[in-house]
């Protein structure tokens, strides 16, 4: 299989379990910081797991790899508290369509430090994008498991999609580096991160706490990072971009499916211009048509 294609089928993969996790974060009923710790710690034995059956684990690493995987770990952890705290105050939906601000971050980090090409069209297309984004910023959530401050769930959503580029930036540096073992080095720094914060008076109750968190852990960390880190370090930085706008679709579709949480028309609008945004710059569509050229005289 060609290394573009496999990368985006893992990535198109990746994005669409991501997009359930929120249903999983609101049902375990637990605060952002002990849900990340929790997912930190099942994930850490799922990828414990994969990387002992794939052999990974007798890979050597440097200590600078060691160290950039390390720094990945706690911009992934801060990414993850970030988000999951704007979830419950500005709804899934809404939380996640702000989340993907991301690609015009990654498109900014691939210039500045990677030296990529940014044409007009991929500006374009993420500009398309960006303005429906707006479009479903637009109305304030309904959902009934929402918290008061909207603008502070926006302003998590925004830093949360910081921290995330600035993750995957760093996974760029790690090619060739099990993507499996970078994954199993983060949740390691989440849990120790985390550890001194986690509620343990008072630990999750109840099979549907335990199985959301262990389906965070197993599920949304293990397959889906593993996923995810393979696609990044076979994709340019604008195809990964392309890619995540799968993740806002499949996310605003559980929120309505689970939650009941209907999208007014202009945000339903905003999700289909995110759509096309993605599409065109998947595929290389042109914006405008190709000026012609004047006949020889």
């Amino acid at each position: 299989m060609d290394k573009t294609l496999r990368g985006a089928t893992e990535m198109i993969a990746a994005m669409t379990i991501l997009g359930s996790i929120g249903w999983f974060v609101i049902m375990s009923g637990q605060p952002a910081v002990d849900v990340v710790f929790w997912r930190c710690v099942f994930g850490a034995l799922a990828l414990l797991a994969i990387c002992g059956l794939q052999g990974a684990l007798r890979h050597r690493l440097s200590w600078r790899v060691a160290g950039l995987a390390a720094l990945g770990g706690v911009a992934i952890v801060v990414n993850w508290a970030m988000l999951f705290s704007a979830y419950g105050q500005a709804s899934i939906s809404i939380a996640t369509a702000v989340y993907n601000m991301q690609p015009f971050i990654l498109v900014g980090f691939g210039a500045l430090f990677l030296s990529e090409k940014v044409t007009a069209t991929k500006l374009g297309w993420l500009a398309i994008a960006f303005a429906g984004v707006v479009m479903i910023v637009q109305a304030k959530p309904d959902a009934g498991y929402t918290g008061a401050n909207y603008a502070l769930g926006i302003a998590l959503a925004f830093g949360a999609a910081f921290f995330w580029a600035v993750a995957a930036l760093i996974t760029k540096k790690l090619s060739g580096t099990p993507p499996h073992l970078i994954a199993l080095i983060q949740v390691g720094v989440g849990i120790a991160m985390l550890a001194p914060f986690a509620t343990w008076a008072e630990p999750p109750q109840g099979p549907a706490a335990w199985g959301a968190l262990v389906t965070l852990g197993v599920v949304h960390t293990g397959l889906m990072y593993t996923l995810m880190y393979g696609a990044v370090q076979k994709l340019p930085t604008h195809l990964q971009g392309a890619f995540s706008f799968v993740y806002p679709v499949v996310a605003i579709l559980v929120d309505y499916l689970a939650f009941g949480h209907r999208l007014q028309p202009v945000q339903i609008a905003g999700a289909v211009a995110i759509i096309a945004a993605a599409a065109g710059l998947t595929f290389g569509w042109r914006l405008l048509g190709r000026r012609r050229q004047a006949p020889a005289s």
